[in-house]
C-alpha cells in the first residue's frame, strides 16, 4: 500500500514494523466479523482531525469488552506489533496515525454506564462512552459531568489526553477528576488503579500516570470520575469588545477578582465571522466574550452583574443573555463548531491547530503579540481560547498542496509555543503532545524528565507497541 503524502517534520516516526499475516488470521479466528483490514475502514481509523497522514493500521479490532482488548493485545505483543487506541477520532495532534504500521482497537463498541453512585457524586464507564451520552445517563439523578473539550469525545479518549475544556476555570480537567481506571497493559494484563475514595496515600499515583499517557504506556477500558449536582441557576452571557486586548483584560479581572465564574470563552472577529456563517447567526463581527454562570438565582445574579461592570469599564458592549436551556446551547453548540466553521470558510483547507496556556497574569502578553504575528502573516486563522485559565487555541487555515504555506503556519506555531515557554506557560494545554509537540516537550521539561518518561515507558513497554511514536521518540 502506497503512503500519502505526510510533513517532512512526521518522517522521523515512519519506521512501519511488519503485520505478520499471522498475526491477521488470529485476530480473524478469535474476534470474526470484528475484526476488519477493509481499506475504508483502516482509513477511518488512520487519521484524526490533525493535518498529519500517514499509512492507516493493518486491521482494525472492535473490541466490545475488557477481555476483548486484553486478547487482542496480547496477540499484538506475541508478533511484536503496535497496537494503537481509537475511541471516536477526534485528537488533533496526530494521536491515532499508525506511524509505526499496527492495529487499531476502536473501543466506541464499549459503551455501557456502568455504574452510578449519586450519594457519592462518582460514576464508573466503559471507555467507549462520550460525555453526551453520560450526561443523558446522569440528568435523571440531578448530577452531572462537567468536562467538556467541545468534541463528543469517548471518557478513555478523554483520560488519555488529559482533556479539559471550557468548563475547565470552575470544574478542573480530566486530571482532577478521574479517580480510578481500568486498564490493558502492553504485556495484554489487566489492572486497576485507584479507587472511588476522594483521596488515597496507597503507593505510586497510577491514575495520574495513565491520565494524559496517550495511550503509550496502556488501553483504558473502564474510567471512574467524579459527578457534580446540576447548578440551581444556570445564564449565560456574550459581551463584544472593540479589541481582543479588552477582552482579555476583563477575563484576567475577572478571575483576579476571584468571581466563580463557570466558563469564559475569547472567540477573536475572525471566528465569529465564520460561526456566523456556519450557524446562520447574527453576533456582531468584534472580539467576543462568551461566558457562564453556575449556582444558587442569587449568586449568578451577583456573578453577572460583577462581570457586566468590569467589562463595561474596558469596553464591553452588546451585553447579551441567555437565559433559557435552548439559546444557551444554540451558543454553545456554535462555538463548539468554530473548528468546522473555520474549516468551511476555505474549501479544501486543512487546519494546523495549536494550543498553550500560561499563567493568566501573562495571557495579554502571549496572546497579543501572536496575534499581530498571525495578522501579519497572511494566513487565514481562527483563534478561541478558555481564556479563563489561560488557555487558547489557534488554527491556521493552510491549502494542504502550498507547502509553503504549512512552513509559514508552522512557523508561526513555533514561535508562539517559544513565546509561551518563555512565559512559564505550557506547549500543550489540553490537546496533548502526539506527534506535533514532540520537540516543545523536551524544551519545556528538559532532558532529564523526558528521560524519566522514556525510562517509565521502557519499563511498562518494552516492546514498544503501545501507540509508539508519540510523546517522545526511543
Amino acid at each position: 500500500m502506497n503512503a500519502p503524502a505526510h510533513p517532512d517534520h512526521l518522517l522521523p516516526q515512519l519506521n512501519l514494523r511488519d503485520v505478520p499475516p499471522e498475526l491477521i488470521t488470529a485476530l480473524k479466528a478469535r474476534f470474526a466479523e470484528r475484526c476488519s483490514t477493509a481499506l475504508v475502514v483502516c482509513e477511518q481509523h488512520g487519521r484524526d482531525e490533525s493535518s498529519f497522514a500517514a499509512p492507516p493500521p493493518s486491521a482494525v479490532v472492535f473490541a466490545e469488552s475488557t477481555a476483548d482488548v486484553a486478547e487482542a493485545v496480547k496477540l499484538a505483543a506475541q508478533y511484536q506489533v503496535p497496537v494503537i487506541p481509537f475511541g471516536v477520532g477526534t485528537s488533533l495532534e496526530g494521536h491515532l496515525l499508525a506511524v509505526q504500521g499496527g492495529i487499531s482497537i476502536d473501543v466506541s463498541r464499549m459503551n455501557r454506564v456502568l455504574s452510578v453512585n449519586a450519594e457519592d457524586l462518582t460514576v464508573t464507564v466503559q471507555a467507549g462512552v462520550t460525555r453526551k451520552q453520560l450526561n443523558e445517563e446522569v440528568k435523571s439523578t440531578g448530577l452531572f459531568f462537567p468536562i467538556d473539550p467541545g468534541a463528543d469525545a469517548t471518557l478513555g479518549g478523554m483520560s488519555a489526553t488529559r482533556a479539559s475544556g471550557t468548563n475547565a476555570v470552575r470544574y478542573g480537567t480530566m486530571r482532577e477528576n478521574v479517580l480510578a481506571l481500568e486498564v490493558v497493559t502492553a504485556s495484554g494484563e489487566v489492572i486497576r488503579t485507584g479507587t472511588r475514595a476522594k483521596k488515597s496515600s496507597a503507593g505510586y499515583d497510577l491514575t495520574r500516570l495513565m491520565v494524559g499517557s496517550e495511550g503509550t504506556l496502556g488501553v483504558i477500558t473502564e474510567v471512574t470520575v467524579k459527578l457534580y449536582p446540576l447548578p440551581e441557576a444556570i445564564s449565560a452571557a456574550i459581551c463584544s469588545f472593540p479589541s481582543i486586548e479588552a477582552a482579555v483584560r476583563t477575563t484576567i479581572q475577572i478571575i483576579q477578582l476571584g468571581v466563580p465564574i463557570a466558563r469564559v470563552e475569547l472567540i477573536d472577529s475572525n471566528t465569529v465571522r465564520m460561526v456566523n456563517a456556519y450557524a446562520k447567526l447574527g453576533l456582531r463581527e468584534e472580539p467576543m466574550l462568551l461566558m457562564e454562570f453556575h449556582g444558587s438565582p442569587s449568586s449568578v445574579k451577583e456573578q453577572a452583574e460583577t462581570v457586566q461592570e468590569i467589562a463595561a469599564d474596558l469596553g464591553g458592549n452588546a451585553f447579551e443573555w441567555a437565559s433559557t436551556p435552548e439559546e444557551r446551547t444554540r451558543l454553545w453548540t456554535a462555538r463548539h463548531n468554530a473548528y468546522f466553521a473555520a474549516i468551511q470558510s476555505k474549501p479544501g483547507c486543512r487546519a494546523i491547530s495549536t494550543d498553550t496556556c500560561v499563567p493568566i497574569s501573562r495571557l495579554a502578553d502571549c496572546l497579543l503579540d501572536s496575534v499581530s504575528e498571525a495578522d501579519a502573516s497572511g494566513i487565514p486563522y481562527f483563534l478561541v481560547g478558555h481564556v479563563g485559565d489561560g488557555n487558547f487555541h489557534f488554527g491556521y487555515l493552510i491549502d494542504p498542496d502550498k507547502p509553503e504555506e504549512r512552513a509559514t503556519a508552522e512557523a508561526l506555531n513555533h514561535t508562539l509555543v517559544a513565546r509561551a515557554l518563555s512565559l512559564e506557560g505550557t506547549c500543550t494545554g489540553e490537546h496533548g503532545v502526539g506527534l506535533h509537540k514532540m520537540d516543545f516537550l523536551v524544551t519545556e521539561a528538559g532532558t532529564g524528565a523526558v528521560d524519566m518518561m522514556r525510562t517509565i515507558k521502557r519499563a511498562l513497554d518494552p516492546l514498544n507497541i503501545m501507540n509508539p511514536g508519540k510523546i517522545f521518540t526511543l
